[in-house]
């Protein structure tokens, strides 16, 4: 017999077409799909940075000395740095209590006969640490600064024997350039396939819960995991349709590197996918209201991926209460290898379990969806 004239197939393709109808029949849905990833997109990949340039910070020159003038001018042409030059101290001081500035240079009197005599005078360096990584930021960048001067001016002296013996040569590994947003907008691409997986399958069983069509549906022959299937299928081609907007977004207009091969981009979409979908069709059966799913589907889509997967914070770094949740959270399995797809290459020792994981959690969240829906027997 051929599979494709099987009751149970024409069933299921019954199936699919009825959701496909209600998807094209609902604007908000093709929106989902399209628009909210653009969105996320855009903020993650150009209003978010972790990388600070243009600093504004404030420098007090009390030496005034032709020594102090180039230490000024270093900073000035520095691209991490906007300086704001004053001759005292009370004004930049004014200044970072209202927010203007986030630091201040002071560079002190006696600076260059410091450096003559051996008698140095270190530089001051004062940061608001309301903002800590700024001020982490600005103290390192300074110290920089700092001892890149004192090796060109030790060269020009010729004193390149005063300089320190060893140097420390670093290289950046994948990221050269160290741009934040090479790191960040794969994570995005985590975060927007979690909110899209869970939404778009919020709304599935409890729509026909509260229309009253499920009873309809549940009274048909149709097993209850083929009807789970075929209702998912056409959200699951639907994510992969806003992955791969993503991954274009990514690619050509932000301009990070595709390493890894397109199959291994496919298989760890698509395992995320079937985790996050069966995750909100799981929700979307067991509450049975639209308003409320909606409402769980992003509270579980969204900050769990955004706090607890590793997007932003590092994991270990986390008490180890948390750590243990953070292997409930589908984007955890997901971050990682998407960073490594686009930055390193195909790494299957690290696809692969994460890969599985997602299937398992998948597979459970499949698994409980069916167990949730009964027939009752009138």
């Amino acid at each position: 017999m051929n599979l494709f004239s099987t009751p149970s197939f024409r069933r299921g393709r019954a199936i699919r077409i009825k959701e496909w109808a209600q998807i094209w029949l609902d604007p908000s849905t093709i929106g989902l799909v399209v628009l909210l990833p653009l969105i996320l997109m855009f903020f993650f990949g150009s209003a978010m940075s972790l990388d600070t340039y243009a600093t504004r910070t404030g420098i007090v020159d009390l030496d005034r000395s032709a020594a102090s003038r180039e230490v000024v001018a270093s900073f000035a042409n520095n691209e991490h740095f906007t300086i704001r030059e004053e001759t005292a101290l009370p004004p930049i001081h004014d200044a970072i209590l209202r927010g203007e500035l986030r630091g201040v240079v002071i560079i002190p009197d006696g600076f260059e006969r410091g450096l003559q005599t051996g008698d140095i005078r270190n530089l001051h360096l004062i940061t608001d640490g309301t903002q800590p990584n700024t001020a982490r930021f600005l103290a390192g960048h300074s110290s920089g600064i700092l001892a890149t001067w004192l090796q060109a001016r030790s060269a020009e002296q010729g004193q390149a024997g005063s300089a320190p013996p060893i140097e420390v040569l670093t290289r950046y590994s994948y990221n050269p350039e160290l741009k934040s947003r090479f790191m960040l907008i794969p994570g995005a691409i985590a975060i927007v396939l979690a909110m899209i997986g869970c939404l778009l399958t919020a709304l599935i069983m409890a729509r026909e819960y509260e229309r009253g069509t499920m009873e309809g549906l549940l009274s048909t022959p149709i097993t209850i995991p083929s009807l789970v299937f075929n209702k998912l299928a056409p959200y699951y081609l639907l994510g992969l349709a806003a992955a791969g907007l993503c991954v274009g977004v990514a690619v050509y207009i932000y301009e990070l590197p595709l390493r890894g091969s397109i199959f291994a981009l496919f298989a760890i979409a698509s395992s995320f996918l079937f985790a996050v979908l069966g995750q909100g069709l799981f929700i979307s059966a067991i509450t049975k209201s639209q308003f409320v799913s909606t409402q769980i589907a992003l509270l579980v889509g969204f900050l769990p991926s955004m706090l607890l997967s590793g997007f932003l914070f590092e994991i270990d770094s986390m008490p180890k209460v948390i750590q243990w949740l953070t292997y409930l959270v589908p984007a955890r399995y997901l971050v990682g290898p998407l960073q490594s797809v686009f930055l390193v290459g195909d790494i299957w020792d690290v696809f692969l379990p994460n890969i599985a994981l997602l299937c398992g959690l998948g597979a459970f969240f499949f698994l409980r969806v069916t167990k949730s829906i009964t027939r009752k027997i009138v």
